[in-house]
C-alpha cells in the first residue's frame, strides 16, 4: 500500500517528491476495447497518471438507475490503468463541462425548475449525495492507499466561474470524504484571482486550467497558493470543435516549447486531451454566449493521439519534452496503417415522420417541452390536425431546430443558431406538424440545465395555436423506427432512414478502425450495428464520422442512417483518413 499526499513543495508518493505527469483519456469517449492501446500509449510518451471525468448524465439516465457497462465500466478502466502501471485522477464533478451534454449533468435533475444548478439548493444536494455513494463506491477501493492507482480526485469543475457558494463546495467536500474518499481533493480554475477566490475552500488544492503562457499563469496560482505543488491540471494542448466553425489546432512545436516552460518550473500537468476520442450517440453538448453553438461528435481535441488512437505530431514532440523530466520507454507506438476503404448503396428505409406515429401520443394545450413530453428524447414531434389559410407561423422561441411540416411537405427549417423564429407557410388542407430537434444542451454558463423544444408557444398569423399531440422519439426509438430498405434513388430526400449493407473481411481478428465520409450527405444521424457513431452534417468542419474496429464484425454489417435535410448522393462510403474540416491557426 502506497500514500500520496501533499507536501510543502512537491506531491509526495510514500514520503518521496512525484511529478504527476498525467493525460486526460475519458472512458466514455473511447470504446472499452481500445482502452488498453491508448492507456500504453500514454506511458509509452511519457505521462505516469491517466485523467478521467465521470458523466453523471449517462450514468444515471433516470432517477435511481445506475449503469456501469460497456463504455460505462469506471472500475474496468481504472483497472486498465493499474495493469499499465500508471496513477489515476478522477474527476467526477458533478458537474464536468467537458463539452458534454448539459455538463454532465442529467436533464431528469431539471424537470422541476425550483430545482438548483450548481448551489447548495436541498434537492439538487440530495441527487448529488446518492450520485457521489455510486461514484465512490467504485473508486474508493481504487484508491492509492488501498492498493489501487486512484491518487488525486477532483471537487466540482471551474465553479470560481460560475459561483461563489463556498458552503456549496464544502459540502461536496464533505460528501467525499464521507463515501471513503482519502487521497487529496483538488479544484481547478482558470488563473484569474477572481476565479480561483471562488472556486475553492479550505482543505482543497487549487490547480489551474490553461493552455499558453504557462510562466505567468503559474506566477497567479502560486500567489493564490503559495506551498504545495503546482498544477495544470487542465493543460489545454488544442481545442474543441463547433459545427458550422473551422477545425481548431495548435501548433505542436509552440505547445510543446510551453509545455517546457511548465515543467521546468516543476510543475506537474495533465494534458486535456491527451486523448479526445469521440461523441459516441447523441452525448455532445453545446455552448450559448448569445450564439448557440452545438458541439462536434469529434472530440479529436488536436491532442497527441487523435481521434483514432494514432500519434500525431504532438504527440511526437511531447516526448521529446517529456524525455527531459523523466525517463522514457525504449518502446515507440506502430505507425498507423490507411484506413480500409469502399462504398455501398443507400437504400431507403421508411419516412421518420409516418414511422413515428407508432409512439405513444401525449395530448396537451400548447406544444409541451422536453422537460414535460420527456427528458431525454432526441426529438418531439408536435401535431395539430386543422385547415388554414396561409400565413406567418411564429414560435417564441427554438431550442434547438425544427423542420415545419404542412400537410407531408417540409417548407423550411428554424434554427436557433440563427435566432429564427418566423416562417411563412402555405395554406394548411390537414395538418401542421413540427418536428423539434435537440441538438446539445448547452454544457457551459448560465443557460446550464435549461429546457428544450418551442418555448413560448406557436401562432399563426398572432394567433396561438391550441391542441396539440407530441410524441417523443428518442435515440433508441430511432431504430426501431427504421424499415426495412425498400428501394434505391440517386439522393435522399429530408425526414428519411437509409439502410446499407457493406462486407468486412471474415479472416480479419480485429476489424481495422474506419472512416465513414459524411460529405455527400446532408444532416443527420448513423449507426452501424446498432452502435450510434453519432450526428453529420454537410455544414462541417468535420466530414468523417469514427467507426471503431470493435463496432465491425467479420462478412456482413449494416449502416442505418436518418437523413433530416437530404443528401446529394445515396451512397455509404469510406475513406482512408478522417477529414475534420478546414484547419484554423
Amino acid at each position: 500500500m502506497s500514500r500520496f499526499a501533499i507536501g510543502e513543495h512537491d506531491f509526495l508518493l510514500d514520503g518521496e517528491p512525484r511529478r504527476v505527469l498525467s493525460g486526460a483519456i475519458h472512458y466514455f469517449r473511447v470504446h472499452p476495447d481500445h482502452w488498453t492501446d491508448r492507456i500504453r500509449k500514454a506511458r509509452l510518451m511519457g505521462l505516469n497518471t491517466v485523467e478521467t471525468y465521470v458523466p453523471w448524465n449517462l450514468h444515471e439516465v433516470e432517477p435511481g438507475s445506475w449503469t456501469e457497462e460497456g463504455r460505462l465500466d469506471l472500475r474496468r478502466f481504472l483497472e486498465a490503468v493499474a495493469a499499465e502501471g500508471m496513477h489515476a485522477i478522477v474527476r467526477p464533478g458533478p458537474y464536468i463541462c467537458a463539452e458534454f451534454d448539459n455538463g454532465g449533468l442529467p436533464a431528469w435533475l431539471f424537470a422541476d425548475p425550483e430545482v438548483g444548478v450548481r448551489r447548495g439548493e436541498p434537492r439538487f444536494l440530495a441527487a448529488i449525495e446518492s450520485y457521489l455513494a455510486r461514484v465512490c463506491a467504485v473508486v474508493a477501493p481504487l484508491q492509492v492507499d488501498a492498493g489501487g492507482p486512484v491518487i488525486l480526485m477532483q471537487v466540482e469543475n471551474e465553479y470560481g466561474a460560475y459561483g461563489d457558494d463556498t458552503e456549496y463546495i464544502e459540502t461536496l467536500t464533505g460528501m467525499f470524504r464521507a463515501n471513503g474518499i482519502t487521497v487529496p481533493l483538488t479544484t481547478v480554475d482558470q488563473p484569474e484571482p477572481w476565479m480561483l477566490k471562488r472556486g475553492s475552500a479550505p482543505g482543497l488544492h487549487m490547480t489551474a486550467s490553461f493552455g499558453s503562457r504557462s510562466d505567468a499563469r503559474l506566477d497567479v496560482l502560486r500567489e493564490h497558493q503559495p506551498t504545495g505543488p503546482l498544477m495544470s491540471s487542465e493543460y489545454w494542448d488544442g481545442w474543441f470543435d463547433s459545427w458550422g466553425t473551422h477545425h481548431h489546432t495548435t501548433r505542436a512545436d509552440e505547445a510543446a516549447a510551453d509545455l517546457d516552460v511548465l515543467l521546468g518550473r516543476g510543475a506537474s500537468v495533465n494534458l486535456y486531451m491527451f486523448h479526445g476520442g469521440t461523441n459516441f450517440g447523441l452525448t455532445s453538448g453545446a455552448n450559448d454566449k448569445g450564439t448557440y453553438l452545438p458541439i462536434t461528435t469529434s472530440y479529436d481535441y488536436d491532442a497527441p493521439l487523435d481521434e483514432a488512437g494514432r500519434p500525431t505530431a504532438k504527440y511526437w514532440a511531447f516526448r521529446e519534452v517529456l524525455g527531459r523530466y523523466t525517463d522514457l520507454p525504449a518502446e515507440v507506438p506502430d505507425p498507423p496503417a490507411p484506413a480500409p476503404t469502399g462504398e455501398a448503396p443507400l437504400l431507403r428505409a421508411g419516412a421518420l415522420l409516418d414511422a413515428a406515429r407508432s409512439l405513444p401520443e401525449l395530448a396537451t394545450v400548447e406544444v409541451p417541452g422536453f422537460a414535460e413530453a420527456r427528458h431525454d428524447a432526441a426529438f418531439l414531434l408536435h401535431e395539430k390536425a386543422f385547415a388554414a389559410e396561409a400565413g406567418v407561423l411564429t414560435i417564441g422561441e427554438v431550442r434547438d431546430r425544427v423542420h415545419v411540416v404542412v400537410d407531408g411537405v417540409t417548407v423550411g427549417v428554424l434554427s436557433r443558431e440563427l435566432h429564427q423564429r418566423a416562417i411563412a407557410i402555405p395554406a394548411v388542407a390537414a395538418s401542421l406538424r413540427l418536428l423539434v430537434e435537440n441538438q446539445g444542451r448547452v454544457n457551459y454558463g448560465p443557460r446550464l440545465g435549461e429546457d428544450k423544444g418551442l418555448v413560448g408557444g406557436v401562432r399563426l398569423d398572432g394567433k396561438a395555436l391550441t391542441g396539440w399531440t407530441t410524441r417523443a422519439i428518442g435515440e433508441g426509438d430511432l431504430l426501431a423506427l427504421a424499415q426495412d430498405a425498400v428501394g434505391a434513388g440517386p439522393a435522399l430526400p429530408g425526414l428519411v432512414f437509409a439502410r446499407a449493407v457493406f462486407e468486412v473481411e471474415a479472416e480479419a481478428e480485429t476489424a481495422a478502425d474506419r472512416f465513414l465520409d459524411t460529405a455527400a450527405l446532408g444532416k443527420g444521424i448513423a449507426w452501424i450495428n446498432g452502435f450510434c457513431l453519432g450526428r453529420y452534417w454537410s455544414r462541417g468542419p468535420q466530414r468523417t464520422l469514427y467507426v471503431p474496429g470493435p463496432v465491425l464484425r467479420p462478412g456482413r454489417n449494416e449502416a442505418v442512417l436518418l437523413e433530416l435535410d437530404g443528401a446529394p448522393e445515396a451512397v455509404l462510403r469510406f475513406v482512408a483518413a478522417p477529414d475534420l474540416g478546414p484547419l484554423e491557426f
